[in-house]
C-alpha cells in the first residue's frame, strides 16, 4: 500500500514530527497524538519557497538551453564543412576554366 501516511510513505521523514514508536506513559498503547503525524508534517511541507517548487523548471530550462547551443553548434558545423565543400568545387572548375583559356590561347 502506497498511501501517505503509511510505513513506506511517511508523511514526513523528519523523525522529530513522526509518531512515536513506543508509545508513552500518559498515551494509549497504538495511538499516535494528532500534533506528531498530521500538523508537523503538514507545517514541514509547507515550508517550502517558491524557488525551491521552480529548481525543476529552471534545471529544465538549463538543460534545454545548453541542448539547443550544442544542436545550433552542430548546424554551424555542418555549414562549414558544405561551405569548405564548395569552395573547393569552385577552385577545381576555376582552374579547369584557366586551362582550358590557356588551351585555347595556346592554339
Amino acid at each position: 500500500m502506497n498511501t501517505p501516511g503509511t510505513i513506506d510513505r511517511p508523511l514526513t521523514h523528519d523523525p522529530q514530527k513522526q509518531a512515536p514508536m513506543m508509545p508513552t506513559a500518559d498515551e494509549p498503547a497504538g495511538s499516535a497524538t494528532e500534533d506528531f503525524t498530521t500538523r508537523g508534517a503538514n507545517d514541514s511541507r509547507q515550508n517550502r519557497t517558491r524557488e525551491m517548487q521552480l529548481i525543476p523548471e529552471a534545471l529544465a530550462r538549463a538543460h534545454m538551453h545548453d541542448r539547443l547551443r550544442e544542436a545550433e553548434q552542430g548546424r554551424q558545423a555542418v555549414r562549414l564543412v558544405a561551405a569548405r565543400r564548395m569552395q573547393r568545387r569552385a577552385e577545381r572548375a576555376s582552374q579547369r576554366a584557366r586551362r582550358a583559356l590557356a588551351m585555347a590561347v595556346m592554339q
